[in-house]
């Protein structure tokens, strides 16, 4: 079985722990022991990963130095998925010394008409108390939004419309190749008048375009891993409630949060109605249990 597994930021690094290149790489032993079981059960698994507080961390250290003009957020996040891509590969390498690995950086074309520029809601960086999320925000000119009971940057996050590489992707998919791609949902590009590219400020959703790329590559189940065990109806309240089998037809995005679960959820459900194939949501350590269906959400065509 074709599996896009999209790990999200949060399970590289976790909610609230330093980012430092240490823990990082500490995640991400634990993430490449949990994509070398699924391998290893005989799945054909492409790797995508979240980079939220990576190109936020990024950011920070570019604007700390205000003789420099700073890096466009397209640059910053090409940087980020080398920067993961390279650890994640290596690891899993270390893993599975017989199997070939190729980190791709990925072009992801958007609508320089997308309202989403207007109307930042993804947030990247650390997480802030309020005072401080305020204070940054007056003096750098930042856009915020509470992020649990925190707060963090938020950025434009326009909907991907085609990954570029999706053909080089599934040309070394073919040949057995695990490939790393789509790193933080990709670059963000569009296209001139004259069709040539250019990179825009703006971060795309990874679990959008993963499912977009699981679309493109034609596999049979994505798999959204992130820090918590399932998608939750009323999550935070004493009413919270767990999925486990839900129909895509019986669910909308708009009943998630837009800056958490509402696009993993959105991402599913283009997945599964496109395809008729599952997507399904969880915990990373339950990877392999989630695929069999024992664990996570899945979301799927009917019952």
């Amino acid at each position: 079985m074709l599996i896009v597994a999209a790990l999200g930021g949060n399970a590289l690094l976790r909610r609230g722990e330093p980012m430092t290149a240490e823990n990082q790489r500490s995640n991400v032993k634990r993430a490449a022991s949990v994509l070398a079981a699924l391998i290893g059960e005989g799945h054909s698994v492409v790797i995508t990963h979240g980079n939220g507080p990576q190109v936020g961390l990024l950011a920070l250290q570019a604007a700390a130095d205000p003789e420099r003009e700073a890096f466009p957020l397209d640059v910053l996040g090409a940087e980020s998925a080398g920067m993961i891509g390279y650890v994640i590969e290596q690891e899993l390498g270390n893993l599975l010394k017989d199997r070939l690995f190729a980190t791709l950086l990925t072009q992801v074309k958007v609508d320089p008409r997308d309202p989403a520029f207007a109307h930042p809601t993804k947030p990247i960086g650390p997480v802030y108390d309020e005072a401080t999320a305020r204070r940054l925000a007056a003096n750098r000119g930042w856009k915020i939004a509470p992020d649990g009971d925190k707060w963090r940057r938020v950025v434009p996050s326009p909907r991907p419309l085609e990954i570029l590489e999706a053909s080089v992707i599934s040309f070394l998919v073919e040949r057995g190749v695990i490939v790393i791609c789509t790193g933080g949902g990709g670059v963000p590009v569009i296209a001139r008048d004259d069709g040539s590219l250019c990179g825009v400020e703006a971060v795309i959703d990874k679990d959008l375009a993963s499912s977009l790329l699981a679309r493109q590559l034609k596999a049979d189940m994505l798999l959204m891993l992130t820090d918590v065990d399932a998608v939750y109806l009323d999550y935070g309240t004493p009413a919270a409630r767990a999925l486990r089998r839900v129909v895509a037809a019986e669910i909308s995005a708009r009943e998630f949060p837009v800056g958490s679960m509402g696009p993993k959820v959105s991402a599913a459900i283009g997945f599964v109605e496109a395809t008729g194939k599952p997507a399904a949501i969880g915990k990373l350590d339950d990877a392999l249990a989630i695929v069999k269906g024992e664990r996570g959400t899945t979301i799927t065509t009917g019952p």
